[in-house]
């Protein structure tokens, strides 16, 4: 355990100096492929008006309003289900409903659906010592290590001390976690850790010989539908079980909607009742700051009685509300880890108990969501409803009031600045290249990075081409040049090629003006599949000169809440302390300025490179 404790003191280490390249110590791959849009959706939900369902067009217009207004969310999409029936399907621009999304955690519910698999088919019981089940592993153990049980992958009560961060020590990750101390007693208490959940996809592999995507397929995505996804491997082939799914949303719904069905889907008992039912209780409690309501097999409990969430870091919620017939799906980048969460608070909100007053004594009265079983038709309803998702989908969420009508324009000094368009001012940056003095930061946000251990090189150079109508912004980072268009008032859509894996990003440019009068680009790049965003702010110090200020959201208050769980787990707490004070200067601090937002200088080159429609050669 104090070897990979030293590996992951060393990544951060190499982060907080500025480090670039494959600082990992992983073996590195290319996985993801391209989104192919050309997939329609199989075996899609039939749609309906809300009130149909016996929903108000108008409670659901609140409510995706609401969700929207709450900047800290950053909500993506929502896909509402009641009675097998799509009766709401929103995008949040410049996201888009039929593109798959990161589902981070979310996709453990669907690790622990294997095993019921396994379960059934008479392969596995809950009580087997995974010890036993990985004979060829070569393992030392414990006297606890030997006493963990699959029931324990499932419940998050395993105890053991090799969690996501001792991945960054190498390829062999079931030996590592074979291997690893126990905090206590195995069952005893619930510690969140993502590598039992990679070893549930690692018992599935032992046991099959087929990875975890080849086991369900037949048994669970087929059947549903379920085709257009992808789902990242360990350097040894092993689905990763536990985080690296990309999903879309009615696809996420269809997996809801099974649970909801007791395992039926279409008629047919596609998983049993009795695995269901079990999954969805509460075996342990869990810390509040996670969430209230316990954790079953794989799978958080909810707030209704018999409800529960499939859940995911930064707000991927598959949530099912059985005594509602209803199905919620959300996709997010909020800043908050688990469940108990301003989204899901909102939610509850709406589908839980809401505030309706107060008694005399001023104790809040709620008052439980019950909708009928139907609605007559509120067709001035179902306009609101619809110029809401209109104006979601169009990319507009600064102009998204809580309460009240649209705001009106206001008048004033242009975003540009001095009153010229953005055009304009992109004619006048038209052809300038920036070699960057330093190459800390790279298109990736950090977290995405890590997750999919695809380290960047580091921009060194950075340009501006007008053509025609279209603005672009150019970005050297290594041996690869990315191409983004800049759209400004709307998002303008690319996709790039980063070490072998294809993204979809949207980019969207403002002009201002600083203190002392200097032009300013704000560049926002959202990643469409992921929830995770770039902000590149550029300060042109007149003609020659440049300072390019990176950022990314979800920003430091994640990192840092993630990078404290890492150092309270040390064992070496001389390391931790001086880990935290690195040379002098604060761990935050280092972050900050060279890692997570920090700040380069460039000077404009002699000759334009390139331009954008011909390829390019390495400025160097």
């Amino acid at each position: 355990m104090i070897k990979e404790q030293l590996t992951a003191y060393e990544l951060i280490l190499d982060m907080m100096k500025g480090k670039t390249g494959h600082i990992s110590r992983v073996t590195y791959a290319p996985q993801k492929p391209p989104f192919d849009g050309s997939f329609p959706v199989e075996q899609p939900f039939p749609r309906c008006t809300p009130e149909e369902q016996g929903v108000s067009s108008r409670y659901l217009a609140s409510f995706i309003r609401e969700m929207a207004s709450l900047r800290e969310v950053d909500i993506h999409g929502i896909l509402v289900l009641r009675r097998g029936h799509v009766i709401g399907e929103y995008s949040f621009g410049p996201y888009k409903n039929h593109i798959w999304h990161i589902e981070h955690s979310l996709c453990k519910s669907i690790t622990g659906m294997a095993v019921g698999f396994l379960v059934e088919e008479g392969k596995l019981s809950l009580d087997d010592r995974i010890v036993k089940l990985f004979p060829a592993a070569g393992i030392r153990g414990n006297m606890r290590q030997k006493k963990i049980t699959v029931r324990h992958l499932l419940t998050m009560t395993s105890g053991v001390l090799f969690n996501e961060i001792g991945i960054v020590s190498g390829d062999d990750w079931v030996k590592a976690f074979l291997d690893s101390p126990v905090s206590g007693p195995p069952g005893e208490k619930f510690e969140y850790n993502s590598m039992n959940s990679y070893m549930l996809s690692a018992i599935v592999t032992e046991l099959t010989g087929e990875t975890l995507v080849e086991y369900l397929t037949p048994r669970l995505f087929e059947p549903l539908g379920i085709r257009n996804f992808f789902w990242e491997s360990c350097p040894k082939g092993i689905t990763k079980g536990g985080w690296g799914l990309f999903m879309c949303r009615e696809d996420a719904a269809k997996l809801g909607q099974l649970y909801l069905d007791g395992g039926v889907w279409k008629g047919q008992q596609i998983l049993p009742r009795e695995w269901v039912e079990e999954s969805t209780k509460a075996y342990v409690e869990t810390p509040p700051m996670m969430g209230y309501y316990g954790y079953g097999y794989q799978i958080w409990m909810g707030g209704r009685p018999g409800s529960f969430n499939y859940n995911g870091m930064l707000g991927q919620n598959v949530v099912v509300y059985p005594d509602l017939d209803m199905v919620l799906v959300l996709n997010a980048a909020s800043n908050e880890l688990f469940q108990n969460c301003v989204l899901m608070q909102v939610v509850r909100k709406y589908f839980e108990k809401r505030k309706v007053g107060v008694t005399e004594e001023n104790e809040p009265i709620y008052e439980e969501y019950q909708p009928p079983e139907t609605l007559p038709p509120d067709l001035v309803g179902q306009r609101l409803l619809e110029e809401t998702k209109r104006r979601l989908a169009a990319d507009v969420r600064e102009e998204m009031p809580l309460k009240g009508g649209w705001p009106q324009k206001r008048k004033g000094r242009k975003a540009s600045g001095a009153g010229k368009t953005p055009e304009r001012r992109m004619d006048m940056l038209n052809g300038r290249d920036y070699a960057l003095n330093v190459q800390q930061a790279g298109i990736f946000p950090l977290i995405m990075q890590v997750f999919h251990n695809n380290f960047t090189d580091g921009i060194r150079q950075i340009g501006f081409r007008k053509e025609g109508l279209k603005s672009w912004l150019l970005l050297w980072e290594g041996e690869e040049l990315f191409r983004l268009e800049i759209g400004f008032g709307k998002s303008a859509v690319s996709e790039i090629t980063v070490h072998g894996e294809s993204y979809l990003l949207a980019v969207r440019g403002s002009f201002a003006r600083d203190e002392e009068d200097r032009l300013v680009l704000k560049l926002n790049i959202a990643f469409l599949e992921e929830a995770a965003r770039r902000i590149i702010k550029c300060v042109f110090y007149g003609e020659e000169k440049i300072k390019v200020c990176f950022d990314e959201r979800p920003g430091m208050d994640l990192i840092m809440e993630g990078l404290e769980g890492i150092l309270q787990a040390a064992s070496d707490k001389t390391f931790l302390k001086n880990l935290m004070e690195f040379g002098g200067i604060s761990l935050p601090e280092l972050l900050v300025g060279n890692t997570v937002q920090p700040e380069i200088w460039g000077r404009r080159r002699a000759e334009m490179s390139a331009p954008v429609t011909e390829a390019i050669p390495d400025p160097s």
